[in-house]
C-alpha cells in the first residue's frame, strides 16, 4: 500500500479521490461533518501540490437516484471547510461527482461503470476507510488500472488498527456494545485470541446471558447464536458481562435489576454495578478499543451505562481507540472532544471513522480496498 507521495508529481494531473463522506442529512443539510473533516487533510496534500481533484463518494442506501441523498449538500459543506484552509483556490481545481451509489454499477462493482469513474484520471487515492471493507466499483475498480494510493486517513487508520492486531501495549481490553451479536461474532472470535478481556454491553450481551443460562426477559437476543456464544464463554478468553441492569417493564417501568430478567422485562442499558467493573478493567489497561454503547443512549433513563464507560475511556492512561459512528456520537453526546476524527483527539487516542471496516481489519487483518492498493499498478 503506497502512500500518496508516491505519486510523485500531481500538479495538472487528475485525481479520483474516494472520500467516505456519508454523513447524516437533516432538512437537506449536513448534520454532522465528522467524516467530510476526516476527508481534508488528503484533498488539501493534493489541490496544495497542484492535482485537479474528482472527489466520489456515497450516501445512504438509495433506490436509483433519490435526491434526498443528493451530494448537494456534502459539497457545499465541504468547500465551505476548505474555504477555511484554502480560500484563494480556483473553483474549478476540484469537482465532486453525484452519490456514486446513484448508480446500480457501484455497489456489483460492474467494469462499466468503473471505467466511466476512470476516465480522463491520471491517478487514483482512496481516503475513504469506512467503505473500505466493501468491493466496490470505487473501491476496488480504480486501483487496476491507475497508479494508486493510501490518503493520509486510510493509512492512518490501518495503522492504527492493525497495530492493535500485532503489538498492543497490556493489558489490552476491549469493549464491544450494540445490538446484535451475529455483527460481531467474528471480531469477539478474533479478539479473543488477543486482549486480556472482553467486556460485553449493549443488547448482543443477552445472547451471552441467555447462553449461561440466564432469563433474559423481553429483551433482544438472538436465539441462533447461542451456541457459538456458549463456545466463546468455555473458551480461555476473559470474557465480562453485566451482573446488573437497567430494564423496562410491560407498563413501561423502569427499574435496577440483576442479570435475571422476569417475563415480560427487558434490559436496555447495563446497571451500574457492571459500569463501575467496567471502568476498573479500563483504567488498569494499556491499550482500549471500544464499539458500541452498552445500551440506548439516545434515551437519558438508559444513558449512564455508556457515559461511564466513555468517561473511563477518556480517562484512562491507556492507549485507547474508539470505533463506529455510535461510539463517536455516544462520547460526542456525553461532551468529549472528538474534533479530529480519524487521529489523535483530546481524549481519546484514536477515533475511527470506519465502525465495520475497523471491526473486519480487527478480525481479518485486510480488507478489499486495503488488497486493491497493494496490488495497484504503479507506473504513472
Amino acid at each position: 500500500m503506497k502512500p500518496l507521495e508516491s505519486l510523485g508529481e500531481v500538479a495538472g494531473k487528475s485525481v479520483l479521490l474516494r472520500a467516505d463522506v456519508n454523513v447524516p442529512l437533516v432538512d437537506g443539510e449536513v448534520a454532522d461533518d465528522f467524516r467530510i473533516r476526516a476527508s481534508l487533510e488528503t484533498l488539501v496534500w493534493l489541490l496544495e501540490r497542484g492535482a485537479d481533484v474528482v472527489l466520489c463518494g456515497h450516501l445512504g442506501r438509495p433506490k436509483g437516484e433519490d435526491q434526498s441523498l443528493s451530494m448537494a449538500p456534502v459539497e457545499a459543506r465541504l468547500r465551505e471547510l476548505l474555504a477555511e484552509q484554502m480560500p484563494d483556490l480556483p473553483s474549478g481545481r476540484l469537482a465532486v461527482l453525484e452519490n456514486l451509489r446513484f448508480n446500480s454499477g457501484e455497489t456489483s462493482n460492474d467494469s462499466a461503470f468503473v471505467a466511466e469513474l476512470i476516465e480522463g484520471r491520471d491517478c487514483y487515492v482512496n481516503d475513504a476507510f469506512g467503505a473500505s471493507h466493501r468491493a466496490h466499483a470505487s473501491i476496488v475498480g480504480p486501483p487496476q488500472f491507475l497508479p494508486s494510493a493510501a490518503g493520509r486517513l486510510l493509512a492512518k487508520e490501518a495503522e492504527v488498527l492493525l497495530g492493535l492486531r500485532g503489538k498492543p501495549r497490556r493489558p489490552f481490553v476491549a469493549v464491544l456494545g450494540g445490538a446484535k451479536v451475529s455483527d460481531k461474532l467474528g471480531v469477539v472470535s478474533s479478539l479473543a485470541e488477543r486482549v486480556d478481556a472482553l467486556l460485553i454491553g449493549g443488547a448482543m450481551a443477552f445472547t451471552f446471558l441467555a447462553a449461561k443460562g440466564h432469563n433474559v426477559g423481553a429483551s433482544l437476543f438472538e436465539a441462533d447464536f447461542v451456541k457459538e456464544c456458549t463456545e466463546l464463554l468455555n473458551s480461555n478468553v476473559r470474557l465480562l458481562l453485566p451482573t446488573d441492569l437497567v430494564a423496562k417493564g410491560p407498563d413501561s417501568q423502569i427499574q435496577q435489576t440483576g442479570a435475571n430478567l422476569s417475563e415480560g422485562w427487558a434490559g436496555f442499558d447495563i446497571g451500574p454495578g457492571t459500569a463501575a467493573e467496567f471502568a476498573d478493567e479500563i483504567s488498569e489497561a494499556g491499550c482500549v478499543f471500544w464499539n458500541g454503547p452498552m445500551g440506548v443512549f439516545e434515551d437519558d433513563r438508559f444513558a449512564a451505562g455508556t457515559k461511564t464507560v466513555a468517561e473511563a475511556v477518556a480517562h484512562t492512561s491507556a492507549y485507547t481507540v474508539i470505533g463506529g459512528g455510535d461510539t463517536a456520537a455516544a462520547a460526542k453526546a456525553f461532551g468529549f472532544a472528538t474534533e479530529s476524527i480519524g487521529a489523535a483527539a483530546p481524549d481519546f487516542g484514536h477515533i475511527s471513522t470506519g465502525g465495520g471496516a475497523s471491526l473486519e481489519l480487527l478480525e481479518h487483518g485486510n480488507l478489499p480496498g486495503l488488497d486493491a492498493l497493494v496490488e495497484a499498478v504503479l507506473i504513472l
